[in-house]
């Protein structure tokens, strides 16, 4: 059994093999799949502590010297973008709102790449101070991480009273032209009963929801399969107070399907990341906060990007690193497998 299998990163610092691989710029993998679509997670603090995401007390924190500066960080996505055929870049955390340079972060990339959709995924806790700001930075976009609008589901679900704080943060986001405001709700079974309030509040608000389904990346190690809710259990709740309508993907490599709410034009999401997955139409890369690189949310195998940079990678060497990554990638996350094993880290670890 190797590393990998038993779920404990398997860090490379050298080059993955490239055998077999076309002479291609763009981040293509053995399947046909190209990555265009990047994730850079840039902490792992947050200021909550979901149950499906954080422990109580917060993830072990990564040493200052150890986290990507705002200038690799720029760096970095300049790089994929020019060189690798990068189309849209999201910073994710733990909740990048911690990090006191994000305007530095998002400015530095704005200058550099300004064509390039720039979007963060935040809990909303603080954003209301800080939404002008990053816009005038340069960002485009915000998804919120809202699972609930009854504020003793949110108290219990998170571990902290800031609910209101999140509202303040969604009418901050529209204020600054943050738009279109996406809403992320994670499907738990303590929260399904209220998944109709929480679209109807996102449709009052003028936000995009989706609902995504719980996968096993929490940090207690209690997901189960049998105790999750599903895309189809959802769809039955919802259909209880609106008409809803597939309408289906509006990109094949959108992980969310989507149905028309009440005639429309309103729509609603549902990513069914565990029984409708859509592994084989992925187009996702990733970097973690450390500067580790995944191909996969689900593959404990990374490459150390950090290490690359700081004993002087050209920009080259640095691109060979991430095309033979991504050319290894797995086929798919593999969670109805009977060997299925989660990865070591948890989703505040690696980035949303």
């Amino acid at each position: 059994m190797t590393l990998v299998d038993m779920g404990i990163p398997a860090v490379r610092s050298g080059h993955p093999s490239l055998a077999g691989r076309p002479d291609t710029p763009l981040l293509l993998d053995k399947y046909g799949r190209t990555a265009r679509d990047l994730r850079v997670s840039i902490t792992e603090k947050c200021s909550l502590r979901c149950t499906y995401c954080m422990p109580e007390e917060g993830l072990p924190p990564i040493p200052v010297e150890e986290l990507l500066t705002a200038a690799e960080i720029v760096r970095l996505v300049t790089l994929a973008v020019r060189e690798l055929g990068i189309r849209e870049v999201r910073f994710t955390g733990g909740e990048p709102l911690m990090r006191r340079d994000l305007e530095q972060i998002v400015a530095g990339c704005h200058a550099a790449v300004p064509d390039v959709p720039l979007a963060i995924t935040s809990n909303g806790v603080g954003l209301a101070h800080r939404a002008a700001g990053l816009a005038a930075a340069g960002l485009h976009r915000v998804n919120i991480s809202l699972d609930t609008v009854d504020a003793r589901d949110f108290h219990r679900l998170t571990r902290r009273d800031r609910l209101d704080s999140v509202f303040a943060g969604v009418r901050a986001a529209h204020a600054a032209g943050l738009t279109p405001v996406k809403v992320n709700a994670v499907l738990m079974r303590a929260t399904l009963a209220g998944a109709p309030d929480l679209l109807r509040w996102c449709l009052d608000q003028g936000c995009e929801l989706r609902f995504i389904e719980e996968m096993p990346l929490d940090a207690d190690h209690e997901w189960a399969r049998g105790a999750m809710v599903t895309a189809a259990e959802l769809l039955e709740v919802l259909g209880t107070r609106f008409d809803l309508v597939p309408v289906g993907r509006s990109d094949p490599s959108a992980p969310a399907e989507t149905w028309s709410v009440d005639g429309g034009p309103a729509t609603v999401g549902i990513i069914a990341s565990v029984t409708r997955k859509f592994c084989d139409s992925c187009d996702r890369t990733r970097l973690t906060a450390d500067g580790m690189l995944r191909s996969c949310l689900f593959s404990d195998q990374e490459f150390d990007l950090r290490r690359a940079l700081r004993t002087g990678v050209d920009d080259a060497g640095l691109a060979e690193i991430w095309r033979g990554a991504m050319w290894n990638k797995w086929a798919g996350h593999g969670i109805d497998a009977a060997d299925f094993v989660p990865p070591e880290r948890t989703m505040g670890a690696i980035g949303g």
